[in-house]
C-alpha cells in the first residue's frame, strides 16, 4: 500500500515487492532482526520459567504430612486404583503451609504481573520498550535469587518477593510486541511473532522437568537450586539483551545498511519514527480491536481450563496423575511449540504467495488455534475411562492452540504498528484476569461432585467460550492497518491540537482581561 504525503513524497505502508530482495532473509542469511527475535524468544522463555518454577518447587517446600488431611472426593465410575494412589505419596518439605496459603503464594506473582501491563504499555510507547523490558526482567531474575532467603524469613516476605517478580515481568509482553513492531516487516510477522511467543511453551517445557530434577537432586537442599539456577540464567540474558539489542533499526550500530533500508522501507510510520497522541477514543470504538480482545480473553479462559483442570479430571475420575511423569506434563507445551512454529511458516507463505491478504490469513490460522482446542475439549469430555486417550487429546488440543500465535496474537501489529504495545497491554491484562475465572467456575461445578457428568459441563463451557470468541474474531477481525494509525495525518492532528490549545489560551486571556477591567 502506498500513500501520498502533503509534500508529494511517496510513503510506503507495506511493500510486497521487497519480498524477493530481503537482506538477511531466505536468500541472504540471517540479519540483525533475526538476532533481536531470538533474544526476545529467550526473554519470553525466561519469563515463563520464572512464572512456573514456583508451582513445581512448592511441592518440595511444603511438609504435606504435617497438614490437616481433608478427604478428597473421588469418582468411582472408572473404579479405584489403590496402587496408583499409594505411589503418589507426598514429598515432605520444611514449611507447613495450608492449601489456601499456598494459593496466596502462587497467585502473588500474578497480581504483580497484571498490575504493570497497561502502565508499561503506555510508557514503552513514550520512552521506548528496550530498557523497560531489560530492566524489568533483570528485577524479576535478581529477586528470584532471593526466594529461598525470603521463604526462610517468613511467608510474608516470600509473597512480597514473588509480587515484585511479577511487577518486573509485566513489561515482557507489551514491550516485546512494541519491539516486534519496530523490527519486523509485515510479511515476516507471523513467523517472527510466533517464534517469540513460542518461547512461552519452550520455557515451560524446560522448566517443568528441570525444576523437578533440581528439586530432587539439586544443591542447597534441592528446591532452592531451582531459583538460583534460573535466576543466574535470567540475569545473564538481561545483561546480554541490554548490551546487544537496540530499540529499533535506526539506533542499531551493528545492523547492515541494506537490512536497515529494507526494514524502514517496509515499515512506514512505526513506533520509532513518530510519537503522536494515543487515539484512545478511536481505539475503544474500533471493532477489530475488540475482536482481538475477545479472542485473547477466550484463549486464556480455554487455555487455563485445558492446562489446570484436565490433570485434576484425570486424578479424580480416571485416577491417573499426569504430573507423575515430567515428559507427559511437558508434552502439550512441546506440541504447542512445534505446531506454532510450523503454522507460522505456513501463514507467512500464504501472505507471500499473494493469494490471501492479512485479514484472511489471520482468521484462518486463528480458527485452527481456537476451534481446534474447542473440539478437543468436546472429545475429552466424552473419552470415558481412558487415560491414554485423554492425554492424547490434551496434547493434540493444546498443540493446535499454537495457531493463535500467528492469529490474533500478532494481529495488534497489523492494526497499529505504532500502538501495538499499548493494544497488547490492554488485551493481555484483561485476558489474564479472565483466565482466573476458569478454575473458579470449574471448582464451583465439581465441588463435592467430581462425576463425569459434572466435568462434562466444565469442558463444554470452555469449548463454548473458545467457539464464541473465535467466531466473534472471524466476524469483526481485520488485518488492515487502521485509519486511526495513519502517519500521514500526524501533521494535521498536531496542527489541530496546537490550534485548540492556542484558542483555549486566548479565551483564558480574554476572560482575565475582562475581570481586570471590571475591577
Amino acid at each position: 500500500m502506498v500513500s501520498q504525503s502533503r509534500s508529494g513524497h511517496v510513503l510506503v505502508w507495506e511493500q510486497p515487492g521487497l519480498e524477493d530482495e530481503r537482506p538477511g532473509g531466505r536468500s541472504g542469511g540471517l540479519g540483525r532482526r533475526h538476532f533481536v527475535t531470538f533474544m526476545l524468544f529467550l526473554g519470553m522463555a525466561n519469563a515463563y520459567i520464572m512464572r512456573t518454577n514456583m508451582s513445581v518447587a512448592i511441592v518440595a517446600m511444603v511438609n504435606h504430612t504435617a497438614l490437616p488431611v481433608v478427604a478428597e472426593h473421588i469418582d468411582t465410575e472408572c473404579g479405584v486404583d489403590h496402587a496408583n494412589a499409594s505411589s503418589n505419596a507426598a514429598q515432605d518439605g520444611e514449611f507447613v503451609w495450608s492449601s489456601t496459603l499456598q494459593g496466596y503464594i502462587l497467585s502473588s506473582f500474578f497480581y504483580g504481573y497484571v498490575l504493570t501491563q497497561i502502565p508499561f504499555g503506555i510508557l514503552s510507547k513514550r520512552y521506548g520498550a528496550r530498557l523497560f523490558l531489560g530492566v524489568g526482567m533483570l528485577i524479576n531474575s535478581v529477586f528470584g535469587l532471593l526466594v529461598p532467603i525470603a521463604a526462610h524469613a517468613g511467608v510474608e516476605w516470600l509473597i512480597l518477593i514473588r509480587f515484585i517478580q511479577g511487577l518486573g515481568e509485566g513489561p515482557i509482553v507489551p514491550c516485546s510486541h512494541a519491539m516486534l513492531a519496530k523490527w519486523i516487516p509485515p510479511n515476516e510477522r507471523s513467523r517472527m511473532g510466533a517464534a517469540v511467543y513460542a518461547g512461552a511453551q519452550f520455557g515451560t517445557v524446560i522448566s517443568m522437568p528441570l525444576s523437578g530434577l533440581l528439586s530432587a537432586y539439586g544443591f542447597s537442599g534441592g528446591w532452592p537450586s531451582i531459583f538460583y539456577v534460573f535466576g543466574v540464567i535470567g540475569t545473564i540474558w538481561c545483561l546480554g539483551f541490554l548490551f546487544f539489542v537496540s530499540e529499533d533499526p535506526e539506533q542499531c550500530t551493528r545492523i547492515q545498511e541494506n537490512e536497515k533500508k529494507y526494514i524502514l522501507n517496509s515499515l512506514w510510520g512505526t513506533a520509532g519514527s513518530s510519537s503522536p497522541p494515543i487515539p484512545w477514543s478511536k481505539i475503544l470504538m474500533s471493532m477489530p480491536f475488540w475482536a482481538i480482545m475477545l479472542a485473547h480473553m477466550g484463549q486464556n479462559y480455554g487455555y487455563e481450563t485445558l492446562m489446570t483442570e484436565l490433570p485434576t479430571f484425570m486424578r479424580q475420575v480416571l485416577h491417573f496423575s499426569i504430573k507423575d511423569n515430567g515428559f507427559v506434563s511437558a508434552l502439550p507445551y512441546l506440541c504447542m511449540w512445534l505446531f506454532s512454529m510450523f503454522i507460522s511458516v505456513v501463514a507467512d507463505w500464504m501472505l507471500s504467495s499473494g493469494r490471501l491478504n492479512h485479514t484472511q490469513v489471520r482468521k484462518i490460522i486463528n480458527s485452527i488455534g481456537e476451534y481446534g482446542p474447542a473440539i478437543g475439549l468436546f472429545i475429552a469430555a466424552n473419552t470415558g475411562c481412558n487415560p491414554a486417550a485423554t492425554v492424547a487429546i490434551l496434547a493434540i488440543g493444546v498443540g493446535l492452540n499454537g495457531g493463535i500465535y500467528s492469529g490474533f496474537k500478532v494481529n495488534h501489529l497489523d492494526l497499529s504498528p505504532r500502538f501495538a504495545g499499548i493494544l497488547m497491554a490492554f488485551t493481555n491484562c484483561l485476558a489474564n484476569l479472565t483466565g482466573l475465572l476458569a478454575p473458579i467456575v470449574a471448582g464451583y461445578i465439581i465441588e463435592g461432585r467430581p462425576t463425569q457428568a459434572q466435568w462434562r459441563k466444565v469442558f463444554y463451557i470452555a469449548a463454548g467460550v473458545y467457539i464464541f470468541c473465535g467466531t466473534f474474531y472471524n466476524i469483526f477481525g481485520s488485518g488492515r492497518r487502521q485509519d486511526w494509525d495513519n502517519p500521514a495525518e500526524d501533521e494535521a492532528i498536531a496542527k489541530k491540537a496546537a490550534e485548540k490549545k492556542a484558542a483555549k489560551q486566548e479565551r483564558k486571556a480574554a476572560k482575565n482581561q475582562i475581570q481586570e477591567t471590571a475591577h
